[in-house]
């Protein structure tokens, strides 16, 4: 008997559930790429006089990031950092100020997840509470992770 019945069932396409929202994300994505590449456009700016023996410039351009996502007020949003080469072996490096490396949520999700743990909220409740405000997309925000910011709170006050 190596003939298997079992067949796949095909999964329903993904509707979109609320255009506006969906039409603020691309938005979002649009901007955010558009600041990110007018920060790197001034970071080689301050490199165009490096050259190279040859002639080349020192410090160029170098495709992408991994895509990843960030968690924001109007769900996660789907980003990618450009990235630089320095031929020269001097170390440059381009990092984003509006999209630092492993940066997973926006400062105003950090903020209401302190606000939901003023107001009560369980830790074991965040996620239900998150989903609620910000969609199903309102993922990685364990027990465990509210639980390490709450220590970070602690820290903070105390200083």
């Amino acid at each position: 008997m190596t003939d298997s019945t079992l067949r796949a069932l095909s999964q329903p396409e993904p509707q979109v559930a609320d255009p506006l929202h969906e039409l603020l994300r691309q938005g979002a994505r649009d901007l955010i790429a558009k600041a990110v590449e007018a920060e790197l456009a001034t970071f080689l700016a301050q490199y165009a006089d490096q050259r190279l023996d040859d002639g080349r410039q020192a410090v160029v351009r170098n495709g992408y990031l991994p895509e990843r996502t960030v968690q924001t007020g109007i769900g996660d949003v789907s980003v990618q950092v450009p990235k630089v080469r320095d031929r020269s072996g001097g170390g440059a490096r381009f990092n984003s100020s509006l999209l630092p490396p492993y940066l997973k949520r926006a400062s105003s999700i950090e903020e209401l997840i302190s606000w939901l743990y003023l107001k009560g909220i369980s830790t074991g409740d965040y996620q239900e509470a998150l989903a609620a405000l910000l969609g199903d997309q309102a993922k990685g925000l364990s027990a465990n992770t509210v639980s390490r910011l709450k220590k970070q709170w602690e820290a903070e006050h105390a200083e």
